[in-house]
């Protein structure tokens, strides 16, 4: 992401009949556009921005004779699915964009430099120079896609997940009779007596998928923000209760936050002989046999999933504000000098920010920069550590031939 540059500021003269000396009246450079990612219902994944990866904002426009302002850059808006959290490239957290309309802005605009009419003064009369525009923040951000969902379908591979999630709502995820069909979480929206429920299905847990096994971390993420966890088990498995062990323990493992949750218990295919037979000899309390293909059993399962999610607490996430921005960049007080094989690097935010801001082309800026330099006690710093004529002098990306 990079936000626009700043226009450059007008060294410009007032040019008028019957006025000789008009005086400088160059304009400021106008401020570049910012990037901000703003979270809308309206987009469903991040596919967009893995096929672009890189996005611009506008450039500030320049200044102009008559104290006139250049033109802002425009901001560039990206739109990224709620549950979106961006990340730096260090995995610390910047934004948290878990509600609709909520927008940060990720690279700033610089500012745009200043015109001549600035640098007026009692001995300088007709300033000649202005300042280029700030460069834009860059930065490179991970945009992470969370879910969010009333209800969580967890469980081990191939237990029904899918076809349950398909037989309570309208979605139509991917359904086959192998591990595994299901590879990024679906959602669909359930019509109960408490009101809608949006429900996620959580591709199949395995043992060691809390510690990355398989495809665990990539989907166990996705149950944090669901506010209850429903355990989906296949009920013709040798041992549906061992299975259920497995992924309760994986969720732990995850978040121990998650595990204390509210959950329900369903045995799926109940339509299976096997399944038949273990809910004949069921002595669990609280456990729900269904057919997610026949849908016997599926209105007791809503009924017990109502009061649950009335219990369940909010899920909190950070970053809740209608507006986040990235902090401020922390400035770097004072002045260092520091000695390399190929001469001396000279950093400081003052001095970097006065390169940043100086017009190399112009001479009367290089004669302000000069005694800008001596005033920031940069000269006196090069001669303490023993800079000599004709020495290089990087600050910042520039550099100079040291000449006392």
């Amino acid at each position: 992401m990079r936000g626009g540059h700043g226009g450059k500021g007008s060294a410009s003269f007032r040019r008028e009949p019957y006025t000789p000396r008009g005086g400088p009246d160059g304009g400021d450079g106008g401020r570049g556009g910012s990037v901000v990612l703003k979270a809308t219902t309206g987009v469903s994944d991040l596919s967009l921005y893995k096929q672009r990866p890189r996005w611009n904002a506008e450039p500030g426009m320049d200044g102009a004779g008559g104290r006139k302002t250049g033109r802002g850059g425009a901001d560039v808006v990206l739109e990224v699915p709620v549950g979106t959290v961006v990340l730096d490239e260090e995995g610390v957290l910047v934004a948290d964009l878990d509600r609709a309309g909520t927008d940060g802005v990720v690279a700033k605009g610089g500012v745009g430099g200043r015109g001549n009419v600035h640098f007026k003064s009692s001995t300088r009369r007709a300033p000649d120079y202005a300042e280029p525009g700030y460069k834009g923040d860059e930065r490179t951000l991970l945009l992470d896609l969370k879910l969010i969902a009333d209800i969580g379908l967890v469980g081990p591979p191939n237990a029904g997940k899918s076809s349950l999630l398909s037989s309570l709502t309208a979605a139509r995820p991917k359904v086959a009779d192998y591990p595994f069909t299901t590879l990024d979480p679906e959602l669909g929206v359930a019509e109960s007596r408490g009101g809608r429920i949006v429900i996620a299905d959580i591709p199949g847990l395995i043992e060691g998928a809390a510690r990355g096994a398989g495809l665990g971390l990539r989907f166990l993420r996705h149950v944090e923000r669901t506010r209850v966890l429903v355990y989906v088990l296949d009920g013709s498995a040798p041992d549906p209760w061992a299975d259920l062990e497995t992924v309760r323990k994986e969720v732990e493992q995850f978040s121990a936050g998650l595990a204390a949750r509210p959950f329900v218990v369903a045995i799926n295919k109940l339509d299976l002989e096997a399944t038949r037979r273990l809910k004949g000899r069921n002595r669990r309390k609280g456990v729900h046999f269904i057919s997610a293909l026949t849908g016997e059993g599926l209105p007791e399962l809503m009924d017990a999933m109502v009061p649950a999610l009335a219990a369940a607490p909010e899920v909190t996430a950070q970053g809740l504000a209608k507006k986040v921005k990235l902090p401020e960049r922390v400035a770097r007080a004072g002045l260092s000098v520091e000695e390399q094989p190929w001469g001396y690097l000279v950093s400081g935010d003052r001095v970097e920010h006065l390169v940043d801001r100086t017009d190399l082309e112009s001479e009367g800026a290089l004669a302000r920069f000069q005694s800008e330099l001596d005033r920031l006690g940069v000269n006196a710093a090069l001669e303490s550590a023993g800079v000599q004529p004709g020495d290089t002098v990087r600050i910042a990306d520039t550099e100079f031939e040291y000449q006392p």
